[in-house]
């Protein structure tokens, strides 16, 4: 079973063609990719090896497609497919040009009237995930994506149905 530990500019994924990495974080290594049979560009979140190997982490990975892919929102990042090629696991995600609120947080204090208006989109994601049975569970600045139509919500890598939030951790 081949697992690649990252891929380059120009490699093919399936009929996906990776153009640049984006980011990176515990759950995955995420690239930005052109999407041959539509010609659209794409989010690919690749689950790292480390991760497929561990039954807890890999059935998070699971529960964070299964929990994007039930959610419908403007507020919040879209799940256009899941797939397993050559021992590696991976989500097709909505493409989402902007910045991290992290990343912006890193220029300094946000002025009033912004901050209001982000944390007004960031309630709209969450009570429209809420709405829909899912608890993100997750919030923080490096989630909240900011576009120029405004926040959006990623990462539902520790979303519960709120049937399972309800319930004790085992």
């Amino acid at each position: 079973m081949l697992r690649r530990a990252c891929f380059s500019p120009g490699d093919r994924f399936g009929p996906y063609e990776i153009l640049e990495k984006i980011g990176q974080g515990g759950m995955g290594e995420v690239h930005k990719a052109r999407d041959t049979r539509l010609d659209r560009i794409v989010a690919l979140k690749f689950l790292p090896s480390h991760v497929a190997s561990d039954p807890d982490l890999r059935q998070r990975f699971d529960r964070e497609a299964r929990a994007i892919s039930s959610l419908n929102h403007p507020r919040i990042c879209t799940l256009h497919d899941i797939g397993h090629q050559d021992g590696v696991d991976y989500l097709v995600m909505e493409y989402i040009e902007g910045e991290t609120l992290a990343e912006r947080l890193q220029q300094g204090p946000l002025p009033t009237e912004e901050l209001l208006e982000i944390a007004v989109q960031i309630a709209e994601a969450l009570d429209g995930a809420h709405r829909q049975g899912m608890v993100h569970r997750d919030l923080k600045p490096g989630n909240v994506m900011l576009t120029r139509e405004g926040a959006k919500l990623l990462d539902f890598g520790l979303a519960k149905l709120q049937a399972e939030a309800e319930a004790p951790d085992e």
